[in-house]
């Protein structure tokens, strides 16, 4: 291989992160604007991602597996822990949780997608594997640590706890407004439940 080929390759690269990061936002503008995923089209996200239909097969085999990949990029990865408090450990995942209903597009695609996850249990049967399982794992984690360190009760029900503390925040943002989504909410559902968690 000579130098000029070994150079002019990486330069293909960011042509093919751009097409993909185009036809990632196509997918979801096009829910955003409400179709359906059982509506939504290859060559819809084709026409407006400024690419072919080629371009998307050869990065997905199917419609549902780019609606995953295009909805899993709308949660932000997961923060770091500095693991001294469980107590702040879970504000801090809450915190992605709050952080992401405050965004309007984000809320929206979510409910227009999850609309239809009876005629599409594999995407969605997916989409969770890949963004809500590593979530929820990641505040039984802290759960648990808190149980062994004494911070928790001992005989604390964890998988319980963290289906309270994640339903808390998915009601209060789901329904209880965007004047509820301020900044001390975390708190404020941790120090609440917390009462009945701290040994």
């Amino acid at each position: 291989m000579t130098t000029e080929t070994a150079t002019a390759r990486p330069a293909g690269r960011p042509r093919s992160e751009k097409a993909e990061r185009a036809i990632l936002e196509a997918t979801l503008d096009l829910l955003g604007e409400g179709i359906g995923v059982s509506e939504l089209s290859i060559e819809a996200i084709a026409a407006r991602a400024g690419v072919g239909k080629t371009t998307i097969y050869r990065r997905w085999s199917n419609k549902e597996d780019l609606v995953v990949d295009a909805l899993a990029t709308l949660k932000a990865p997961m923060p770091e822990l500095a693991g001294k408090s469980v107590r702040d450990d879970l504000i801090t995942l809450l915190e992605v949780m709050r952080n992401e209903a405050g965004q309007v597009r984000t809320r929206c695609v979510m409910n227009i997608a999850m609309s239809e996850s009876d005629r599409f249990p594999h995407l969605f049967e997916r989409f969770r594997k890949i963004a809500v399982e590593p979530r929820r794992a990641a505040i039984k984690a802290v759960l648990a640590r808190g149980v062994a360190t004494g911070e928790l009760r001992s005989d604390l029900d964890v998988d319980l706890a963290m289906a309270t503390l994640s339903g808390s925040m998915i009601y209060q943002t789901k329904w209880g407004g965007a004047e509820e989504l301020n900044e001390d909410l975390s708190a404020r559902i941790i120090d609440q439940l917390f009462a009945g968690f701290a040994p």
